[in-house]
């Protein structure tokens, strides 16, 4: 189910994107949903409520707001689930960028979540190859943790682009991002992690999170949007620890609400 929405989501952005043309913008005396030629000279500031995205683009606007995060991890994690909340803030820091289909402007950002939680399987007894004291090697239980991990995460670095399309309501974006978390029991769970018992594993309590996707800006009103996007996150502690079993892959949908000034 999540690989059909990602699928959706970036396939709607490559498409909205593709509509692009060079020069082009949205003209102020304007009621049509079709954008025409115009130099850059002859960007519109009109704000009407009409054409919420024209302003935002034309003054290089500051968007902040609060958004929720739901993930689920993939491969040997397909049992983990992420739930996140915070805050995002961002500037758009260029005017539009001509470029046929990647026509429109660059955005640097950063977010704050003061909560982040890692669901994953419960404790559990795992099978492993043990040796014994004559140098042979057996099959033995251990223990394995589990549970929910609680902690913090911080994005400073978002390098986003906007694109510019036809529509007057909808501006599709593609980014790429790098974050830090820190969570109050090593994670992921290892041999002899147990949040449940404060015992940690062997693993770490930083974690690094590259990631990259896409979305779309829904703006519902002038200087207000409804943010939907879609990103793959890694998640990785660099071997701070003993060892780095990591998350090798997630799929995190994110909604938000912006403001924009």
């Amino acid at each position: 189910m999540q690989g059909a929405v990602v699928l959706f989501l970036l396939a709607g952005a490559m498409t909205a994107a593709g509509q692009a043309r060079d020069g082009e913008e949205i003209p102020s005396n304007s009621h049509s949903d079709v954008m025409t030629a115009q130099s850059p000279a002859q960007l519109s500031l009109d704000p009407g409520a009409d054409n919420p995205v024209a302003p935002v683009r034309d003054r290089q606007s500051w968007e902040y707001g609060p958004f929720v995060n739901y993930g689920n991890g993939f491969g040997n994690r397909d049992q983990y689930r992420f739930f996140w909340a915070g805050f995002e803030l961002g500037k758009v820091l260029t005017p539009v960028a001509h470029a046929r289909a990647l026509t429109g402007q660059f955005e640097y950002g950063g977010n704050i979540m003061p909560l982040w939680q890692a669901y994953t399987p419960p404790p559990h007894e795992q099978e492993y190859t043990c040796a014994t004291p004559s140098g042979q090697t057996v099959p033995c239980l251990l223990p394995y943790g589990g549970g929910t991990f609680y902690g913090v995460s911080v994005t400073p670095v978002i390098f986003r682009w906007n694109f510019l399309t036809r529509s007057r309501r909808i501006q599709p974006w593609f980014q790429a991002a790098g974050g830090l978390i820190y969570t109050t029991h090593k994670f992921p769970p290892n041999l002899l992690s147990d949040p449940a018992k404060h015992i940690d594993g062997s693993t770490c309590v930083w974690n690094f999170s590259p990631q990259g996707g896409g979305g779309f800006h829904i703006f519902t009103a002038e200087k207000r949007s409804i943010d939907v996007g879609v990103n793959g996150v890694h998640i990785s502690s660099a071997s701070l620890g003993d060892r780095n079993p990591g998350v090798n892959a997630s799929i995190q949908i994110q909604v938000g609400y912006t403001f924009w000034k």
